[in-house]
């Protein structure tokens, strides 16, 4: 998600996830090709599994974006035809490359043949939406995948939401147009060996259980970042560990937040990502209202988040 999944947030997942493939914010290929890449694509290793996701639509620079990824340690690189922002659109790229299908299969083979021979296998996936626009019909969907798949694609991720590219805010084409569930589970019979991932409005345990019944993978999106806590009840659900104290999780970040600290990292690029983590606990507006008004000030450091999970926060809610 743009301007929120970084590398901050993704360390901070990876704790409460152990499992999980964390995805990087949506980078175009302009910035990887010509932006600081330490920026923009660096990452700490206890990230990994993590995928790099690209916006663009010129082969050419999606496959040197792919190499890069790569040769960075990227287990991953995905292309996102999903996002439906009109700054998105304007770059050509994100949602409305669903009506581009044989653009996007280029974009697939190209990336694909680029991380060919490299030591591990990079998988090439793409996240997409179920239709765009008047694309309204299943068969729509159904020939943008055999596209792709005539392309190399063995991965797809999709927003069981169509998205409307004119007339609707990016907020409301994640909330305005009705989820189709059955439709992405129907990609599923029709394409056996292609591996689809649900995405889309998954807030809980029991809906992940759900959508395993019909389909190889499940992604959380904002939910996970609202209540980052979702992601530990998914770990225990899913593979039997232990729910973990929030209060550990949050002391197991000490030491990367006082090493980014001392590289000069100001402390709320990375509270800003801490802020849902008691969602739901007493004292969470306290913890939220401690770390919203106090990591913007000078010098502001570890101290500042030990004093937020004393147990006088649920008095100051």
């Amino acid at each position: 998600m743009m301007d929120w999944t970084d590398r901050h947030c993704r360390f901070f997942h990876r704790l409460l996830a152990p499992h999980a493939r964390l995805y990087t914010e949506m980078v175009t290929t302009g910035a990887v090709l010509h932006g600081d890449r330490a920026r923009l694509l660096g990452f700490d290793a206890a990230e990994r599994p993590l995928a790099l996701q690209l916006g663009g639509h010129e082969p050419a620079d999606l496959a040197r974006c792919a190499r890069i990824g790569a040769d960075l340690g990227y287990d991953e690189i995905n292309l996102n035809v999903g996002c439906p922002s009109d700054r998105v659109q304007s770059g050509r790229f994100g949602a409305c490359l669903m009506r581009e299908p044989a653009l996007v299969a280029d974009g697939v083979a190209a990336m694909r043949a680029a991380v060919a021979g490299q030591d591990r296998p990079i998988p090439i996936t793409v996240k997409c939406r179920i239709g765009v626009d008047e694309q309204d019909d299943y068969v729509d969907l159904q020939q943008f995948v055999e596209a792709l798949v005539g392309a190399g694609l063995e991965v797809l991720v999709v927003h069981a939401r169509k998205a409307w590219l004119h007339g609707l805010s990016p907020k409301e084409n994640r909330e305005v147009p009705p989820l189709n569930y059955p439709r992405v589970y129907q990609l599923k019979r029709d394409f056996p060996r292609l591996t689809v991932v649900v995405n889309g409005g998954v807030t809980d345990t029991a809906a992940v259980r759900t959508h395993l019944r019909h389909a190889d993978g499940v992604m959380l999106g904002r939910a996970a970042y609202h209540d980052p806590y979702v992601l530990a009840r998914v770990e225990a659900a899913l593979y039997g560990e232990p729910l973990p104290d929030r209060d550990d999780v949050l002391r197991r970040m000490r030491p990367y937040i006082e090493a980014e600290l001392a590289r000069g990292t100001a402390l709320k690029h990375i509270t800003r990502h801490l802020l849902g983590l008691y969602q739901g606990e007493p004292g969470a507006r306290g913890f939220r209202r401690m770390l919203s008004e106090g990591a913007h000030l000078p010098g502001a450091g570890w101290e500042l988040l030990e004093r937020a999970m004393l147990p006088g926060r649920a008095v100051a809610a």
